[in-house]
């Protein structure tokens, strides 16, 4: 990637746990040859915003209160779109991406827009089991990804990407939760994106992590990728019909 400025965002939220040795393994990879590093607080309350205070070689952005996953990972792009970088890797915090990969993912990305990370593509000595739910609506929510827009991908929701920034472009990330990733799914295949997907190891350092709220019921939780979904396809397909600003008269 001669020539190129690359970013590695990752998302933040309450994770005093993972943090520090998260930013200590992704250092070792990605300082000085790859780029900086840019953190993204999504209005930590756990003492995360201290230890992220505390490291002065991080680009940082703070959310004033926890707004979601996905507009973590939106902020991370308009980010990378205003500072003018070339290529964004996004990857999660709580210790489930090896940083030692990034170089990986990197190499993936010539010729494609977004590389995706998949848990799901290959076995790896170091994988651990995913807990049932998940990866029952992971392959669920994947098949139905699949036949809809013609993907051959094997993991709709791993967070562990890169990206060629201009492609951002002509996103429009509204989703703010954890189906962030199948609004842009969609949107790659509205707007005809190069994909590329590698195996990546799947570890689940704590399989009883709760997502949250409603969120930890599954049943609701697939009912709410699937809604999403619905959403995101209703308002591309307006798009792409070269409607003005989603007509929203019309949704």
């Amino acid at each position: 990637m001669t020539n190129q400025r690359i970013l590695t965002a990752i998302p933040v939220y309450n994770e005093a746990a993972h943090v520090r040795g998260v930013l200590s393994a992704v250092r070792k990879v990605v300082y000085p040859d790859i780029g900086p590093i840019l953190t993204i607080d999504d209005g930590s309350t756990d003492g995360t915003a201290g230890i992220l205070a505390a490291e002065t070689d991080l680009l940082q952005v703070k959310h004033d209160r926890n707004r979601g996953y996905g507009a973590a990972v939106a902020t991370a792009f308009q980010f990378a779109l205003d500072h003018g970088y070339d290529t964004l890797v996004t990857m999660d915090c709580d210790g489930q991406h090896e940083p030692g990969r990034i170089p990986v993912l990197l190499e993936a990305l010539h010729g494609v827009d977004i590389v995706s990370g998949s848990r799901y593509l290959r076995d790896f000595r170091q994988d651990t089991p995913a807990p049932s739910d998940r990866s029952s609506i992971n392959a669920t929510i994947t098949k139905e990804l699949n036949a809809a827009f013609g993907f051959g991908i094997t993991d709709a929701f791993c967070g562990f990407k890169a990206y060629r920034v201009a492609a951002l472009r002509g996103l429009k990330i509204t989703e703010s939760g954890w189906g962030m990733p199948l609004q842009v799914w969609v949107q790659a295949a509205v707007h005809g994106l190069r994909i590329r997907e590698i195996g990546v190891p799947r570890l689940y350092l704590d399989p009883n992590r709760a997502f949250g709220g409603a969120m930890n019921d599954p049943t609701q939780r697939l009912a709410y990728y699937r809604q999403v979904i619905r959403s995101a396809s209703s308002v591309s397909s307006l798009v792409a019909a070269g409607c003005p600003e989603y007509c929203p008269e019309l949704l």
